[in-house]
Protein backbone atom coordinates (compact mmCIF):
# COMPACT_ATOMS: atom_id res chain seq x y z
CA UNK A 1 0.00 0.00 0.00
CA UNK A 2 3.02 2.70 1.17
CA UNK A 3 4.60 2.03 -2.62
CA UNK A 4 1.38 2.94 -4.50
CA UNK A 5 0.82 5.69 -1.93
CA UNK A 6 4.19 6.72 -3.16
CA UNK A 7 3.60 6.36 -6.77
CA UNK A 8 0.56 8.27 -6.80
CA UNK A 9 2.43 11.22 -5.23
CA UNK A 10 5.27 11.03 -7.67
CA UNK A 11 2.72 11.02 -10.66
CA UNK A 12 0.45 13.67 -9.09
CA UNK A 13 4.33 15.67 -8.46
CA UNK A 14 4.99 14.59 -12.60
CA UNK A 15 1.28 15.70 -13.97
CA UNK A 16 1.45 19.09 -11.55
CA UNK A 17 4.43 20.18 -12.63
CA UNK A 18 3.75 19.28 -16.61
CA UNK A 19 0.71 21.70 -15.57
CA UNK A 20 2.34 24.84 -14.44
CA UNK A 21 4.88 24.46 -17.37
CA UNK A 22 2.25 24.33 -19.63
CA UNK A 23 -0.15 26.88 -18.43
CA UNK A 24 -0.05 29.79 -20.47
CA UNK A 25 1.54 28.64 -23.13
CA UNK A 26 0.35 29.20 -26.78
CA UNK A 27 0.02 26.46 -28.56
CA UNK A 28 -0.88 27.55 -31.32
CA UNK A 29 3.11 28.78 -31.71
CA UNK A 30 3.96 25.42 -30.40
CA UNK A 31 2.42 23.20 -33.35
CA UNK A 32 3.78 25.70 -35.32
CA UNK A 33 7.21 25.32 -34.25
CA UNK A 34 6.15 21.42 -34.27
CA UNK A 35 5.57 21.24 -37.68
CA UNK A 36 9.31 22.75 -38.65
CA UNK A 37 11.19 20.88 -36.02
CA UNK A 38 14.50 18.70 -37.46
CA UNK A 39 14.12 15.18 -37.04
CA UNK A 40 17.54 15.03 -37.83
CA UNK A 41 18.64 17.40 -34.70
CA UNK A 42 16.18 15.31 -32.69
CA UNK A 43 17.66 11.81 -34.40
CA UNK A 44 21.45 13.39 -33.43
CA UNK A 45 19.68 14.38 -29.53
CA UNK A 46 18.81 10.16 -29.32
CA UNK A 47 22.24 9.22 -30.64
CA UNK A 48 24.40 11.48 -27.96
CA UNK A 49 22.30 10.14 -25.54
CA UNK A 50 22.35 6.92 -26.12
CA UNK A 51 26.86 7.73 -26.19
CA UNK A 52 25.90 9.46 -22.88
CA UNK A 53 24.97 6.03 -21.37
CA UNK A 54 27.63 4.38 -23.18
CA UNK A 55 30.17 6.57 -21.23
CA UNK A 56 28.33 5.84 -17.65
CA UNK A 57 28.50 2.56 -18.38
CA UNK A 58 32.44 2.43 -18.94
CA UNK A 59 32.39 4.82 -15.38
CA UNK A 60 29.79 1.68 -13.61
CA UNK A 61 32.84 -0.18 -15.25
CA UNK A 62 35.48 1.32 -13.34
CA UNK A 63 33.08 1.59 -10.51
CA UNK A 64 32.39 -2.02 -10.07
CA UNK A 65 35.51 -3.12 -10.14
CA UNK A 66 36.31 -1.24 -7.31
CA UNK A 67 33.41 -3.03 -5.16
CA UNK A 68 34.48 -6.58 -6.46
CA UNK A 69 31.59 -6.54 -8.78
CA UNK A 70 33.87 -6.40 -12.17
CA UNK A 71 31.72 -6.07 -15.24
CA UNK A 72 32.94 -6.69 -18.96
CA UNK A 73 32.98 -3.00 -21.19
CA UNK A 74 29.52 -4.99 -23.70
CA UNK A 75 28.11 -5.98 -20.31
CA UNK A 76 28.24 -2.89 -18.44
CA UNK A 77 26.46 -1.13 -21.55
CA UNK A 78 23.96 -3.40 -21.66
CA UNK A 79 22.85 -3.59 -18.34
CA UNK A 80 23.01 0.32 -19.06
CA UNK A 81 20.54 0.37 -21.91
CA UNK A 82 18.06 -1.97 -19.85
CA UNK A 83 18.68 0.51 -17.08
CA UNK A 84 17.81 3.45 -19.12
CA UNK A 85 14.54 1.30 -19.79
CA UNK A 86 13.36 0.87 -15.92
CA UNK A 87 14.45 4.83 -15.54
CA UNK A 88 11.59 5.64 -18.01
CA UNK A 89 8.72 2.59 -17.10
CA UNK A 90 9.24 3.36 -12.80
CA UNK A 91 9.01 6.48 -10.66
CA UNK A 92 12.54 8.43 -10.87
CA UNK A 93 15.75 6.44 -11.62
CA UNK A 94 15.42 4.44 -8.58
CA UNK A 95 13.77 1.90 -11.16
CA UNK A 96 17.02 1.77 -13.48
CA UNK A 97 19.43 1.57 -10.94
CA UNK A 98 17.30 -1.58 -9.25
CA UNK A 99 17.36 -3.08 -12.29
CA UNK A 100 21.29 -2.83 -12.60
CA UNK A 101 21.69 -4.13 -9.03
CA UNK A 102 19.82 -7.25 -9.88
CA UNK A 103 21.45 -7.15 -13.49
CA UNK A 104 24.72 -7.19 -11.76
CA UNK A 105 23.79 -10.05 -8.76
CA UNK A 106 22.37 -12.09 -11.55
CA UNK A 107 26.00 -11.98 -12.69
CA UNK A 108 27.29 -13.58 -9.72
CA UNK A 109 27.94 -10.80 -7.65
CA UNK A 110 27.69 -10.73 -4.26
CA UNK A 111 24.29 -8.78 -3.24
CA UNK A 112 26.81 -6.57 -0.81
CA UNK A 113 28.64 -5.63 -3.95
CA UNK A 114 26.71 -4.96 -6.40
CA UNK A 115 24.40 -2.76 -4.35
CA UNK A 116 27.69 -0.83 -3.79
CA UNK A 117 28.47 -0.34 -7.52
CA UNK A 118 25.35 1.26 -8.13
CA UNK A 119 25.33 3.79 -5.12
CA UNK A 120 29.18 4.78 -5.85
CA UNK A 121 28.13 5.50 -9.74
CA UNK A 122 25.07 7.58 -8.56
CA UNK A 123 27.17 9.47 -5.87
CA UNK A 124 30.00 9.85 -8.18
CA UNK A 125 27.81 10.82 -10.82
CA UNK A 126 26.41 13.55 -8.26
CA UNK A 127 30.11 15.12 -7.14
CA UNK A 128 30.83 15.48 -10.79
CA UNK A 129 27.68 17.27 -11.37
CA UNK A 130 27.92 18.97 -8.07
CA UNK A 131 31.89 20.19 -8.74
CA UNK A 132 30.47 21.39 -13.06
CA UNK A 133 27.66 23.47 -11.28
CA UNK A 134 30.03 25.11 -8.18
CA UNK A 135 33.06 25.96 -11.10
CA UNK A 136 30.08 27.70 -12.90
CA UNK A 137 28.98 29.53 -10.89
CA UNK A 138 30.43 32.98 -11.95
CA UNK A 139 29.43 33.00 -14.97
CA UNK A 140 25.80 31.79 -13.91
CA UNK A 141 25.36 35.03 -11.75
CA UNK A 142 26.27 36.68 -15.26
CA UNK A 143 23.71 35.19 -17.13
CA UNK A 144 20.93 35.29 -14.45
CA UNK A 145 19.95 38.64 -13.58
CA UNK A 146 17.13 37.87 -11.23
CA UNK A 147 17.85 38.08 -7.56
CA UNK A 148 15.43 35.47 -6.92
CA UNK A 149 16.93 33.02 -9.61
CA UNK A 150 20.84 33.94 -8.21
CA UNK A 151 19.62 32.98 -4.76
CA UNK A 152 18.16 29.57 -5.81
CA UNK A 153 20.95 28.44 -7.77
CA UNK A 154 23.40 29.35 -4.91
CA UNK A 155 21.14 27.31 -2.39
CA UNK A 156 20.96 24.69 -5.01
CA UNK A 157 24.92 24.57 -5.38
CA UNK A 158 25.55 24.74 -2.30
CA UNK A 159 22.85 21.94 -0.92
CA UNK A 160 24.93 19.63 -3.76
CA UNK A 161 28.48 20.41 -3.05
CA UNK A 162 28.22 19.97 0.80
CA UNK A 163 26.17 16.64 0.28
CA UNK A 164 29.37 15.72 -2.06
CA UNK A 165 31.73 16.71 0.26
CA UNK A 166 30.16 15.32 3.32
CA UNK A 167 29.86 12.00 1.59
CA UNK A 168 33.83 12.09 0.64
CA UNK A 169 34.63 13.33 3.76
CA UNK A 170 32.65 10.38 5.96
CA UNK A 171 34.90 8.02 3.90
CA UNK A 172 37.85 9.41 5.54
CA UNK A 173 36.77 8.90 9.28
CA UNK A 174 37.68 5.76 10.78
CA UNK A 175 35.51 5.88 14.07
CA UNK A 176 34.65 2.43 14.68
CA UNK A 177 30.91 3.58 15.46
CA UNK A 178 30.46 3.97 11.98
CA UNK A 179 30.86 0.30 10.94
CA UNK A 180 28.37 -0.99 13.49
CA UNK A 181 25.52 1.23 12.70
CA UNK A 182 23.05 0.06 10.37
CA UNK A 183 22.30 1.58 7.51
CA UNK A 184 25.45 4.16 8.44
CA UNK A 185 27.45 1.08 7.94
CA UNK A 186 26.79 0.44 4.47
CA UNK A 187 26.36 4.46 3.43
CA UNK A 188 30.20 4.60 4.83
CA UNK A 189 31.29 1.69 3.27
CA UNK A 190 30.32 3.14 0.26
CA UNK A 191 32.04 6.69 0.38
CA UNK A 192 35.20 4.47 1.55
CA UNK A 193 34.81 2.86 -1.94
CA UNK A 194 34.21 6.37 -3.52
CA UNK A 195 37.50 8.16 -2.19
CA UNK A 196 39.18 4.85 -2.78
CA UNK A 197 38.35 4.89 -7.08
CA UNK A 198 38.17 8.87 -7.36
CA UNK A 199 41.63 9.00 -6.04
CA UNK A 200 43.47 6.31 -7.57
CA UNK A 201 45.66 6.34 -9.69
CA UNK A 202 44.79 3.45 -11.65
CA UNK A 203 40.79 4.92 -12.29
CA UNK A 204 40.51 8.68 -10.51
CA UNK A 205 41.57 10.11 -13.84
CA UNK A 206 39.73 7.85 -15.88
CA UNK A 207 36.43 8.15 -13.90
CA UNK A 208 36.84 12.05 -13.27
CA UNK A 209 37.24 12.78 -17.26
CA UNK A 210 33.81 10.41 -18.17
CA UNK A 211 32.18 12.12 -15.41
CA UNK A 212 32.98 15.17 -17.02
CA UNK A 213 31.99 13.78 -20.02
CA UNK A 214 28.94 12.23 -19.30
CA UNK A 215 26.99 15.88 -17.92
CA UNK A 216 28.72 17.75 -20.63
CA UNK A 217 26.36 15.34 -22.80
CA UNK A 218 23.37 16.48 -20.93
CA UNK A 219 24.23 19.49 -22.33
CA UNK A 220 25.05 18.51 -25.73
CA UNK A 221 21.25 17.12 -26.19
CA UNK A 222 19.64 20.16 -24.75
CA UNK A 223 21.41 22.04 -28.03
CA UNK A 224 20.28 19.46 -30.14
CA UNK A 225 16.84 20.12 -28.93
CA UNK A 226 17.61 23.54 -29.06
CA UNK A 227 18.71 23.38 -32.73
CA UNK A 228 15.43 21.36 -33.69
CA UNK A 229 13.50 23.89 -32.84
CA UNK A 230 15.77 26.75 -33.87
CA UNK A 231 15.28 28.46 -30.81
CA UNK A 232 17.58 31.76 -29.96
CA UNK A 233 19.63 29.64 -27.17
CA UNK A 234 23.51 29.61 -27.35
CA UNK A 235 25.53 26.75 -26.50
CA UNK A 236 27.38 28.55 -23.92
CA UNK A 237 24.16 29.59 -22.09
CA UNK A 238 23.03 25.92 -21.72
CA UNK A 239 26.36 24.62 -19.89
CA UNK A 240 25.42 26.93 -17.37
CA UNK A 241 21.23 26.37 -16.94
CA UNK A 242 21.65 22.67 -17.71
CA UNK A 243 23.72 21.06 -15.33
CA UNK A 244 21.83 22.90 -12.28
CA UNK A 245 18.72 21.58 -13.87
CA UNK A 246 19.64 18.13 -13.66
CA UNK A 247 20.57 18.57 -10.10
CA UNK A 248 17.06 19.79 -9.45
CA UNK A 249 15.17 16.82 -11.64
CA UNK A 250 17.80 13.91 -9.72
CA UNK A 251 15.22 14.49 -6.89
CA UNK A 252 12.87 11.37 -6.05
CA UNK A 253 10.06 13.06 -6.82
CA UNK A 254 8.41 12.45 -9.77
CA UNK A 255 8.28 9.74 -12.75
CA UNK A 256 11.70 9.78 -14.51
CA UNK A 257 11.84 13.48 -13.79
CA UNK A 258 9.11 14.43 -15.89
CA UNK A 259 7.45 17.70 -15.04
CA UNK A 260 10.19 18.53 -12.47
CA UNK A 261 12.29 18.74 -15.40
CA UNK A 262 10.21 20.67 -17.49
CA UNK A 263 9.21 23.30 -14.66
CA UNK A 264 13.08 24.04 -14.18
CA UNK A 265 13.93 24.54 -17.41
CA UNK A 266 10.91 27.20 -18.13
CA UNK A 267 11.66 29.05 -14.93
CA UNK A 268 15.81 28.82 -15.96
CA UNK A 269 15.46 30.23 -19.29
CA UNK A 270 13.14 32.79 -18.11
CA UNK A 271 15.78 33.80 -15.43
CA UNK A 272 17.98 33.61 -18.06
CA UNK A 273 16.18 36.14 -20.10
CA UNK A 274 15.04 33.01 -23.02
CA UNK A 275 11.60 32.24 -23.76
CA UNK A 276 10.21 30.54 -21.46
CA UNK A 277 8.18 28.61 -24.06
CA UNK A 278 10.89 27.26 -25.59
CA UNK A 279 12.59 25.91 -22.50
CA UNK A 280 9.07 24.02 -21.73
CA UNK A 281 9.52 22.70 -25.15
CA UNK A 282 13.36 21.95 -24.78
CA UNK A 283 12.91 20.10 -22.22
CA UNK A 284 10.04 18.25 -23.79
CA UNK A 285 12.12 17.39 -26.57
CA UNK A 286 15.30 16.29 -23.98
CA UNK A 287 12.75 14.13 -22.17
CA UNK A 288 11.88 12.70 -25.22
CA UNK A 289 15.63 12.15 -26.52
CA UNK A 290 15.65 9.58 -23.08
CA UNK A 291 11.92 8.05 -23.53
CA UNK A 292 13.34 7.03 -27.23
CA UNK A 293 16.67 5.63 -25.99
CA UNK A 294 14.65 3.88 -23.00
CA UNK A 295 12.59 1.86 -26.07
CA UNK A 296 15.61 0.58 -27.54
CA UNK A 297 17.21 -0.19 -24.16
CA UNK A 298 13.41 -2.21 -23.47
CA UNK A 299 14.56 -3.61 -26.63
CA UNK A 300 17.86 -5.09 -25.35
CA UNK A 301 15.96 -6.23 -22.26
CA UNK A 302 13.32 -8.25 -24.20
CA UNK A 303 16.14 -10.15 -26.26
CA UNK A 304 18.25 -10.43 -23.36
CA UNK A 305 18.87 -13.89 -21.75
CA UNK A 306 18.68 -12.11 -18.12
CA UNK A 307 14.76 -11.83 -18.76
CA UNK A 308 14.46 -15.33 -19.77
CA UNK A 309 16.11 -16.26 -16.04
CA UNK A 310 13.49 -13.64 -14.25
CA UNK A 311 10.84 -14.95 -15.95
CA UNK A 312 11.99 -19.00 -15.24
CA UNK A 313 12.70 -17.34 -11.53
CA UNK A 314 9.69 -15.92 -11.15
CA UNK A 315 7.68 -19.05 -12.44
CA UNK A 316 9.30 -21.11 -10.22
CA UNK A 317 8.55 -19.15 -6.97
CA UNK A 318 4.43 -19.04 -8.11
CA UNK A 319 5.01 -22.87 -8.59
Amino acid sequence: MRGFLLLAARILVSAALLYVALRGIDFTAIRARLADISGAWIGAAVAVTIFQILLGALRWQQISAGCAAPLGTGQAFRYSMIGAFFNQTLPSTIGGDAMRLWLVRHSGAPWQAATYSVLVDRAVGLIALAVIVVASLPWSYDLIGSPRGRVALLLVDLAAISAGLGFLLLGRLRWSWLTRLWPLRHIHACAVIANRVLFSRASGAKIAVLSLAIHTLAVVIAWCAVRSIAAPAAFGQLFLLVPPIMLITMLPISIAGWGVREAAMMVAFGYAGLAQADGTMVSLLFGAAYFVAGAIGGLVWVLSREKAAKLTDVATEGG
